[in-house]
């Protein structure tokens, strides 16, 4: 990630002086939670789309990084909502902010966050990224709503549960880059290609997240095996256990989803293997990888073009 970042080192560098500028407040547990998730090692994933996507059409400029900044913020808010809602007590291998400081802080803080983002985005003045903007993030809640009621439905299809990580992950994927090429003045082609990249991108990479919760490291992803079993729910690997498993796997898997229970974790690690559900999950997402190459392929070679090729392997090929 060093050398996919250096090609905007010191974009990435003013993307975190902004991000602590606007965590500033007059009440301090907006700045406590705030500081608390925002320094808690993250990959600035999102961020780095954003500047790579700029770079990748031209020099970046100032309201390119207060849109990193953005980017960053609503992306922050959802993790602190998401902690909440799950339940979750690891992240990053740190408790999570829900943990450190109560339900409440963490939500309010999140609504903080996302207030804020809108604050910048405002102060941009593009209309057109405005409205982008906000459908993204109403597309976002809507996503982690359908995750929550569909939590314990192990009949959820392949189908739903794609549809689910597009509104959840993907779309905030895309709309960085995309904002990116409505804030540089891109034509049509350039940004519609840059979404369909970070839209692709934002799919592989959660199937390799749901992938890693099953033969992930905890010390290298920063949470516990078998999270999302515990919170019941219905990932790609376990679909594709119930759907292509002997009856006994098939069954084992729906008893653990409906009851949302990882005491079997074993036996279904044993089976997600045995079925092929792990290789079919990396599949899934080295196809959305090829995809997001072959959407960059419209755009002319450049530093940045490059980093995005390689931003896209390092994000099916992580550990973490």
């Amino acid at each position: 990630m060093q050398d996919i970042r250096a090609v905007v080192s010191e974009e990435l560098d003013a993307v975190n002086a902004v991000i602590i500028d606007q965590l500033h407040s007059d009440v301090d547990m907006v700045e406590n939670v705030g500081h608390y998730i925002v320094g808690s090692g993250g990959k600035r994933l999102r961020p780095l789309l954003v500047l790579l996507s700029a770079a990748a059409l031209g020099p970046v400029d100032e309201r390119q990084i207060r849109f990193a900044a953005v980017v960053e913020f609503i992306h922050t808010a959802t993790l602190l909502h998401d902690d909440v809602v799950d339940v979750s007590e690891l992240r990053r291998g740190r408790p999570t902010a829900n943990s450190a400081f109560g339900n409440a802080p963490s939500v309010l803080v999140g609504d903080f966050l996302y207030t804020r983002a809108f604050q910048l985005m405002v102060a941009l003045g593009n209309e057109t990224l405005l409205r982008m903007m906000a459908d993204t993030t109403n597309t976002i809640a809507a996503g982690e709503v359908l995750q929550l009621i569909r939590a314990g439905n192990a009949d959820t299809t392949q189908e739903q549960y794609f549809d689910v990580i597009d509104r959840k992950t993907a779309t905030l994927f895309a709309a960085a880059c995309e904002g990116a090429a409505l804030l540089g003045n891109a034509d049509a082609a350039a940004a519609a290609a840059l979404r369909s990249y970070g839209s692709n991108i934002g799919i592989a990479f959660q199937l390799v997240d749901d992938l890693l919760d099953y033969e992930g490291d905890p010390q290298e992803t920063g949470k516990n095996v078998g999270d999302d079993l515990a919170e019941g729910k219905p990932t790609l690997p376990l679909i594709h256990v119930m759907q292509h498993g002997t009856p006994a796997q098939a069954a084992l898997v729906r008893a653990a989803i409906e009851n949302k229970d990882k005491a079997q974790l074993p036996a279904i690690l044993e089976a997600v293997t045995a079925c092929g559900s792990l290789r079919y999950t990396r599949d899934a997402a080295q196809r959305h990888h090829d995809d997001a190459l072959l959407a960059l392929s419209t755009l002319p070679e450049s530093p940045a073009r490059a980093s995005l090729i390689r931003l896209a392997a390092s994000s099916i090929a992580r550990r973490s």
